[in-house]
């Protein structure tokens, strides 16, 4: 079902996200300056560049952790202001961390259970006096969490605390946890730093496997190949300014790209 609503918005030729002239500066630094994307429903898109490029700014525009001097932001075709996380989480982006953010002492079960809080009905007072609304509402939640797991392939571990869980298993319930909030446009920055070349093979199946469950998926990564591999396409960032945007093979070979990679002298 998912997957035929999002053939029909990219059929209508609506973006999942549709940003423009995004700009942020920090006292002296501009650290982004009118950076603009557009990406399709069911695209896995990735935003790549040198280190300081202004990648995880961005990141932070969208998300609400950081307020915009200026730019217009929409999803599907609705704007929305990322004034804070939890309302651009409401609005339906959800995002991972390049630093793992976890509660270490909750199992992995609770952690991914935490996550769905956005698109619960009941809060504090049903919490409080357990009726029976909030007592189904609750056994929802732990069987979504059940199956998010399970997805991402890890619900042997569910009744795991997640500070013992492995680097990659981390990683994978941090996406298990993103994908609760039900989002429509998935935001993952750097998942397969720190991982090796076994681990990162399991997360690009993982990414394809969300794709094919009707995400759409905006990536930041430095691993080069992982990005060419499994993009539909790229924007490229350099000192906070779009220096290029287009399918994978022809990012790879634009000369600013490549310049901003090896340097000018290449």
């Amino acid at each position: 079902m998912r997957q035929d609503a999002v053939a029909a918005r990219a059929e209508e030729g609506l973006a999942m996200l549709q940003v423009s002239g995004a700009s942020k500066r920090f006292g002296g630094l501009q650290a982004l300056s009118e950076v603009g994307l557009r990406i399709m429903p069911g695209q896995i898109y990735g935003l790549i560049g040198p280190n300081g490029a202004g990648k995880t700014t961005f990141f932070n525009v969208i998300t609400g952790l950081y307020q915009p001097d200026a730019g217009h932001f929409a999803l599907q075709g609705v704007p929305y202001t990322p004034s804070a996380p939890h309302r651009v989480a409401q609005a339906g982006i959800a995002r991972t961390f390049q630093n793992i953010r976890l509660f270490g002492d909750m199992t992995a079960l609770e952690n991914v259970m935490v996550g769905r809080h956005v698109r619960t009905s009941q809060g504090v007072f049903g919490a409080v006096f357990r009726h029976r609304a909030a007592r189904e509402e609750e056994a929802a939640i732990r069987a979504r969490a059940k199956e998010l797991l399970e997805f991402v392939g890890i619900g042997h571990y569910a009744g795991r605390t997640a500070r013992h869980l492995s680097y990659g298993d981390q990683r994978r319930l941090e996406i298990a946890r993103a994908l609760a909030t039900d989002p429509l446009l998935l935001a993952l920055d750097e998942p397969a730093a720190g991982m090796n070349p076994t681990e990162k093979l399991a997360l690009r199946e993982l990414l394809q496997r969300i794709r094919a469950d009707g995400r759409t998926i905006l990536l930041i990564e430095h691993d080069v190949k992982l990005v060419m591999g499994l993009c539909d396409r790229i924007t490229v960032l350099d000192y906070g300014k779009v220096i290029a945007e287009g399918p994978p093979a022809a990012v790879q070979s634009d000369p600013a790209v490549i310049a901003a990679y090896l340097g000018a002298s290449h």
